[in-house]
């Protein structure tokens, strides 16, 4: 990974945006219907890096390198991020193409170095990504505390998502349904073992599905690396022998990988 992806929280901030003209624009509709301020400046306004104390992000746009540098170089002194289209060396990060659902953003990157198969990719998952799903993560989102609440351990929720989301649980009466049932019963938990002597593309794909779900991993040496990087990033990994069931308590799945 050559460079990591983060999602800035847009409610209550605002971002300002440099100069004019069609590369200004462009910026500028990326956040049409966020809601974000945006704020647009011009001129020697820009230099001057109280212009920018409090924003999120900046974006400086325009053809005079010395004009573009020195915005730059004020956005910086406030502390800011900033992104300089076709300037790579001048960004804090680059703008990846994306896919806007709402609640649910797919951003992909190319580093800025192929603009074009990052919009191609974005085309596919546009196709993949339905219209709705960000009413349903809202939902999801507005009913968090509650979810916490009833399901305090982190497993058990995750759980509890999974199963609601394949379910296209989008009804919030259904929702709460489904959570006081989860909440009401106990659950076993699971030991599953997994040949991950590769290669990867051997796996099945209920083994890859199964990997993205493990609580925990027991990883025996001489398992191939790809096939650990389908698991969960998060999940804890443990070298065998371990106690198999009592890592498997209170609903866990734990998953060992052999070689």
């Amino acid at each position: 990974m050559d460079a990591f992806p983060a999602f800035f929280p847009l409610a209550g901030r605002w971002v300002v945006i440099v100069g004019e003209g069609e590369a200004a624009e462009a910026k500028a509709r990326l956040f049409a219907g966020s809601p974000a301020q945006v704020v647009r400046i011009a001129g020697p306004a820009a230099l001057a890096s109280d212009a920018y104390t409090g924003a999120a992000l900046v974006f400086v746009t325009g053809e005079d390198e010395t004009y573009v540098a020195a915005a730059v170089a004020a956005a910086r002194a406030a502390g800011v991020p900033v992104n300089a289209p076709d300037r790579p060396h001048l960004c804090d990060f680059t703008t990846p193409a994306i896919v806007d659902r709402g609640a649910v953003v797919a951003a992909i990157g190319t580093g800025g170095g192929a603009p074009m198969l990052a919009t191609m990719l974005r085309h596919q998952l546009e196709a993949q990504i339905p219209a709705g799903l960000g009413q349903v993560a809202a939902l999801f989102a507005r009913l968090q505390t509650r979810i916490r609440e009833a399901l305090p351990e982190a497993h058990r929720r995750r759980g509890f998502l999974r199963a609601a989301l394949s379910r296209a649980a989008a009804d919030e009466a259904m929702l709460l349904a489904m959570l006081d049932e989860t909440a009401a019963k106990a659950v076993a938990g699971a030991v599953e073992t997994i040949n991950g002597g590769g290669p990867a593309e051997a796996l099945t794909l209920g083994q890859v599905r199964r990997l993205a779900a493990a609580d925990v991993l027991v990883v025996e040496p001489g398992v191939d690396g790809q096939v650990l990087d389908l698991a969960r990033r998060d999940a804890p990994r443990l070298t065998w022998p371990q106690d198999l069931e009592a890592l498997a308590a209170d609903g866990r799945l734990v998953i060992r990988l052999t070689a």
